[in-house]
């Protein structure tokens, strides 16, 4: 266990934030009891976050911001702390996605990361792996936070019919899913289309990938295996990857017919059933 007084804040992005909280904290005046009941939190939470052993969400650091009058200096730091809180693997990968100006993703069998719901994404990280499971579900969920930037990107995702099917959750949480995505419908810069089985045969049959493209920097191919991420801006792969992209959005229900086609399986296959 990390004893407060040797926190040191050069340590990482968490215990920075820990040791600011403490500091803040302190100069306010407040124990850890007093601040967590004017924060509606444990006070025992405030001292595991002041450690560096519990990670804090975006909304734990809004209201001390509020609190302790900061500038919104942990609002700013938590997206830097979920970000290293990722697996080492996928760090790089999620720099991507924060600078790129354009996502485009084809997925096969589940919905992208980028716009999972808690409940789905606890579900699938919990598979096999039930250790420290709401912090990692709370660190998928902080990589949402780009589409609030300011300028966010483009997030274009092509998605494979089968992935409405596979319950993953249960049919509560995949209501919850379709439904989330069904929420982009009005939103120019998240766009989803369905892949459906009748397309058949189809350019992705060799698996998932995403596509990040930028202003000023070549587009990268991302592809991901077990344990592992494999990003590469090798000029042939982008240019198979991005016209195998075509295809797949050729081939793809419009976006309307999209959500008509979510709308139906949330509906019949998740929606509420008669005993």
């Amino acid at each position: 266990m990390t004893h407060i007084n040797a926190l040191d804040p050069g340590a990482s992005p968490l215990d920075y934030y820990g040791f600011e909280l403490r500091r803040h904290r302190e100069v306010a005046g407040l124990t850890q009891r007093q601040l967590g009941d004017i924060l509606n939190y444990t006070g025992s939470l405030v001292g595991q976050i002041e450690t560096a052993r519990k990670l804090p969400t975006q909304e734990f650091s809004e209201r001390a911001d509020i609190a302790l009058d900061t500038g919104g200096l942990l609002s700013r730091l938590v997206g830097l702390v979920m970000r290293t809180q990722l697996p080492a693997w996928f760090q790089q990968v999620a720099e991507l996605q924060a600078r790129a100006a354009g996502i485009y993703s084809f997925e096969a069998y589940m919905v992208h990361g980028l716009v999972q719901t808690k409940a789905y994404a606890r579900a699938v990280l919990g598979v096999l792996d039930q250790s420290n499971l709401d912090d990692r579900t709370a660190v998928r969920l902080a990589r949402r936070s780009i589409f609030e930037k300011v300028e966010p990107p483009v997030f274009w995702l092509v998605l494979g019919e089968g992935a409405l099917y596979q319950e993953i959750g249960d049919r509560e949480a995949m209501r919850e899913q379709l439904a989330h995505l069904l929420s982009f419908e009005a939103n120019p810069l998240v766009n989803v289309q369905v892949l459906p089985f009748s397309a058949g045969s189809h350019a992705g049959m060799q698996g998932s990938f995403d596509l990040y493209r930028f202003a000023n920097d070549p587009t990268i191919v991302y592809t991901e295996g077990y344990g592992s991420g494999h990003p590469t801006a090798n000029p042939d792969t982008v240019k198979d990857c991005s016209l195998r992209y075509d295809h797949l959005q050729a081939a793809a229900l419009s976006l309307k017919d999209s959500a008509e086609l979510i709308r139906r399986v949330m509906e019949d296959r998740y929606g509420e059933q008669l005993a």
